[in-house]
């Protein structure tokens, strides 16, 4: 097989490799960039460059040639698909909404919102039903995060603070 050589790169675009390789969170697109860069600026094989980044020698031309093909934008994946996305911009609109009233406003049974609830509420509001998970990474996204309710124990007697306080001290001794 003949060797594959990648022809020498001018400044900008190992400027523009450099970059990409200091500045991304992405491991597989830096992992991609340092490929060219060992091509391009130390002349190194895909054998040689392979047992650097621990990937297999046709990885290595495969990326390579993507990279001559198509330039830095041939490093990042490629789309691949999925299914289409159920929660919709209305659904997220009426989760924040929702989320922002106290369920007992909107004539329900409880007095706080679990994900689970908001899920089950918002199946009956918009018929899209997602998981309480989901629920929770749309909740994230939008700064908004439920914690477990902190029980308190109250009364509305006047004398309350006083009697706790009384009850706490014999408690003590």
């Amino acid at each position: 097989m003949k060797a594959l050589e990648l022809p020498p790169l001018d400044e900008a675009h190992l400027s523009e490799l450099d970059t990409l390789y200091r500045t991304t969170h992405e491991v597989r697109l830096r992992t991609r960039a340092q490929m060219v860069l060992l091509a391009a600026e130390q002349q190194l094989t895909a054998p040689a460059i392979a047992v650097i980044v621990r990937e297999s020698t046709e990885t290595v031309r495969r990326w390579l040639r993507r990279y001559q093909a198509d330039g830095i934008a041939g490093l990042s994946d490629a789309y691949r698909g999925g299914a289409p996305a159920k929660v919709t911009a209305t659904y997220q609109e009426q989760l924040l909404f929702v989320v922002r009233r106290r369920p007992r406003s909107l004539d329900l049974p409880y007095s706080l919102w679990t994900l689970q609830r908001l899920a089950d509420y918002l199946a009956e509001v918009t018929g899209i039903r997602v998981e309480d998970e989901t629920v929770r990474l749309h909740l994230k996204a939008a700064g908004i995060v439920l914690s477990r309710p902190q029980h308190t124990i109250s009364s509305p007697d006047p004398e309350y603070l006083l009697k706790k306080t009384r009850l706490k001290r014999r408690v003590m001794d």
